[in-house]
């Protein structure tokens, strides 16, 4: 059986990895029947604990003794799960329950948003003791090489000389079913979870700690001898093969921000485009699944899914099952419309200076104003989603906004004023239309639908671009769920084009798997067992630094409460709306629904000049709220992105089953980065100040900015989602030296054909979310492709590649594109 249900608890450990409110020092336990001393903390009826060895402060230990206790409403029921190392992918999980009159345990690995296998290190856990009584089940335990794990090549460890460490939890009151065995269990959806910043003491050691050891001689693995075992085959999706006349001017991977006007554009033009898109639909305007998950009953009888309510879009973090990508240790759609069909909706018109700071000659804010007036011509955006014009539940909105504006903080208009975000606000701005989600789904893919030369296939994943040298040819594509294609897609001889369009990860992840990239990523992949076999040889690669230069907002959440606020719960409206509220969307998309979860704004704006002379933006998105597993009606959560400005990257890189994973997260390793954000938490805290009844619970009043700042991870729980960067655009030929994948036509360099239009070309971190960036740079992008000459067939003796080669890749019929050494191939 396969282990379903737990990807649900993982979902909670990193949909609440932003619960982490700064550093926690432990309590002392000690356990009465063994004398062993822990390190524990406690969280919403769980407590876990460590006991190190002696010299675990000073030398990072790979083994600890721990202490769980869970409490239950009924006796022996319910599980706990621990993730050493705070977010549920590519770290080592610990899942236990009681069954009968034992504790069970499983350790288990996620790579992405998708059930977890079982991890393949060599963790032993040993149990000391376990009980299970009226109100709590405990176990303590001997886990070794737990501390530091190794999963088919994926690595890790939890720190114990470190300041901090991360511990991501989560608790539910219903044991899994197929308790029997560990290895075969399903389990429910999470009743609370979260992630905890660590700081070991001094008596979390002990000079007893291999006496206690002695004390760990009971494996309890269980009653699997009955029991079907998970690791039986599931059969794959069955393809259906590639029409055989499956032949396309331009292919687009992806149907995203990038991809859903890049493939409208293009057939505008004239040329026949297939978007490739491997989730399912998901709007009802193109035939989203009346699944139960994605219709809730009070839709029953309209054309509407989950997607098209504007109040229902944080649905996903709490059921992502057929929605989120499973190739990514990330949030991210895999569906028709990516982002753009799950996210928030908000919708910026881009400023001028973040084009001008972040992005080469030929993108600058002159080059871009065009682009951007067709992205807004497409869809105008709206500051009022309700179709009467109301803005439902905004006493979040009023308390902030008159706060700062009694401080000198002035209101704009986000899409008549861009450039004004310096001690600004506005109410939020988002893509919606006629109170449904609207956005490129609504507009550009309605308008590539129309056409006869365009064409969409859903399910299907694209796995690696064929080509010859730096010429692509064609495509492979799998069925990626149902009766995907399968087989091979051809492009125009010579003429035709791809557009690789899924999104910072998926993008990397694509050509990485096509041979482009770099040296240790493509060896991942010529040695994984999916793609190795026939993968492209070593002397066709193409060395890019693709994956580098990730970058993200610095998210750093913050809470106020006031008694004027008041929330709605968006979550219970997906089962169960209030009457009113559900009849008001269905009749005329007005009221609360038609507003985005959970109730944004207001988002307000500052700037930073810092001491090394760069001007960093900040933007503050509201929402009515609590954060940190505060339970308050009356919060409102303010998170502060770090933007425009940000020197701090990190790297994208693959797992051994070719996910994508966060390899070094890309927040705060600049110094200025960190007092931007410290001096505009002093700059928000000061504009509220004058706020009568507004009392600040995250940080405290009595800690300081630098304090709350400085406790707070740097890694875990610091994203926003809005990733970037990772196939660079510049001039800087990332073959010789450089930092840029594509060049100024979005081409990789070293091809002739294959182009990149999505977020992960972004050079720099903009001022807002980055949604209508994309679009106008799709915009962009698709004006400067059209514009160049396709690549000629080289006769032969002429030179079709080589490393500093920047002409044609493509030889005339009956010629082959031949390397002679590193500098030079030709047609042969």
């Amino acid at each position: 059986m396969r282990p379903l249900g737990i990807s649900s608890l993982l979902l909670a450990l990193a949909s609440f990895s932003q619960n982490v409110l700064g550093q926690r020092a432990p309590s002392t336990y000690t356990d009465s029947d063994t004398g062993i001393v822990f390190d524990t903390w406690t969280e919403s009826g769980l407590t876990f604990g460590f006991a190190l060895p002696t010299d675990a402060l000073q030398t990072d230990a790979s083994e600890y003794i721990g202490y769980l206790r869970c409490d239950t409403a009924t006796k022996g029921t319910g599980y706990c799960a621990l993730s050493l190392g705070g977010s549920m992918t590519n770290k080592l999980l610990l899942t236990t329950y009681p069954y009968e009159d034992e504790v069970l345990t499983v350790f288990q690995w996620a790579t992405g948003y998708r059930p977890p296998g079982f991890y393949a290190g060599d963790a032993q856990l040993t149990q000391i003791s376990s009980k299970i009584e009226d109100g709590y089940f405990e176990i303590l335990y001997r886990c070794q090489n737990c501390l530091k794990w190794n999963h088919n090549g994926s690595q890790g460890s939890l720190s114990t000389t470190a300041s901090t460490f991360l511990v991501g939890w989560a608790i539910h009151s219903v044991t899994p079913t197929g308790a029997r065995c560990p290895t075969s269990i399903s389990a429910g959806q999470h009743n609370g979870a979260g992630t905890i910043t660590g700081t070991f003491s001094s008596n979390a050691v002990s000079e007893k700690y291999q006496e206690w050891t002695s004390l760990a001689d009971k494996v309890v693995p269980g009653h699997c001898d009955d029991t079907p075992s998970t690791t039986t085959s599931i059969p794959g999706p069955t393809g259906t093969p590639v029409p055989t006349d499956a032949v396309y001017d331009y292919v687009v991977i992806g149907s995203g921000a990038g991809g859903l006007p890049a493939a409208d554009r293009l057939s505008e033009a004239g040329k026949k485009v297939l978007l490739i898109e491997k989730g399912p639909a998901s709007t009802g305007q193109w035939g989203g699944p009346a699944k139960s998950a994605w219709k809730p009953d009070w839709l029953a009888g309209t054309d509407l899914t989950r997607f098209d309510v504007p109040g229902l879009c944080n649905q996903i973090w709490v059921d992502s099952d057929g929605i989120a990508c499973r190739d990514t240790d990330q949030m991210a759609g895999c569906l028709l419309g990516g982002g753009t069909a799950v996210n928030a909706g908000l919708w910026w018109k881009p400023s001028a200076e973040d084009w001008d700071y972040n992005f080469p000659d030929g993108w600058k804010s002159s080059d871009m104003s065009g682009a951007v007036e067709r992205a807004f011509t497409k869809i105008p955006g709206t500051r009022r989603s309700s179709q009467d014009g109301i803005r439902y539940y905004d006493e979040g909105y009023k308390v902030l906004s008159e706060g700062v504006k009694s401080s000198g903080w002035s209101e704009f208009n986000p899409f008549t004023e861009p450039e004004k975000k310096n001690k600004t606000y506005t109410d939020a701005a988002f893509m919606f239309i006629n109170g449904q989600r609207g956005g490129a789904l609504a507009t550009y893919l309605a308008s590539a639908a129309e056409r006869d030369n365009f064409d969409l296939w859903t399910a299907t994943q694209v796995k690696r671009i064929v080509r010859s040298g730096g010429h692509a040819t064609g495509l492979e594509v799998e069925p990626y769920e149902g009766n995907g294609y399968e087989g091979t897609v051809q492009l125009t001889p010579g003429t035709g084009r791809v557009i690789v369009s899924a999104g910072a990860f998926g993008s990397a992840r694509l050509l990485m798997r096509s041979g482009i990239g770099p040296q240790d990523q493509l060896e991942v992949v010529a040695n994984s067992t999916t793609d190795g076999p026939d993968f492209i040889s070593d002397d066709q690669w193409i060395l890019l630094p693709v994956g580098h230069n990730l970058e993200d907002h610095t998210n750093t959440d913050t809470v106020v409460s006031h008694p004027s606020v008041k929330f709605y719960d968006f979550y219970a409206a997906y089962t169960d709306p209030i009457e009113s509220d559900a009849q008001a969307y269905l009749n005329s998309r007005s009221g609360i629904l038609a507003q985005a979860a959970p109730n944004i704004g207001p988002v307000m704006y500052d700037e930073i000049a810092g001491a090394d002379g760069i001007v960093r933006s900040l933007q503050w998105t509201s929402r009515v709220e609590a954060s940190f597993n505060l339970v308050d009606e009356y919060a409102i959560t303010m998170s502060q992105y770090l933007g425009r400005g940000s020197k701090s990257r990190g790297r994208m890189t693959l797992a051994s089953d070719l996910s994508t994973v966060v390899n070094e997260p890309p927040y705060l390793h600049d110094p200025e980065d960190i007092e931007a954000i410290i001096t505009g938490l002093d700059n928000m805290r000061e504009a509220l100040s004058g706020v009568e009844g507004l009392t600040w619970l995250a940080p405290a009043a009595n800690q300081t900015s630098r304090e709350y700042v400085n406790a707070m991870s740097t890694t875990s729980g610091r994203g926003a989602n809005h990733w970037i960067g990772t196939n660079k655009l510049g001039t800087e030929d990332g073959r010789q030296g450089g930092d840029a994948v594509v060049d100024l036509n979005t081409k990789v360099w070293g091809s002739d054909n294959i182009f990149v239009v999505d977020a992960s070309v972004i050079p720099g971190m903009v001022t807002p979310n980055i949604q209508s960036y994309i679009v106008s740079i799709s915009e962009k992008a698709t004006e400067r492709i059209l514009a160049l000459e396709p690549a000629s067939g080289g006769s032969e003796g002429a030179q079709c590649g080589g490393i500093e080669w920047n002409g044609s890749h493509y030889c005339q019929d009956g010629l082959t594109c031949t390397r002679q050494d590193a500098s030079i191939s030709k047609c042969q």
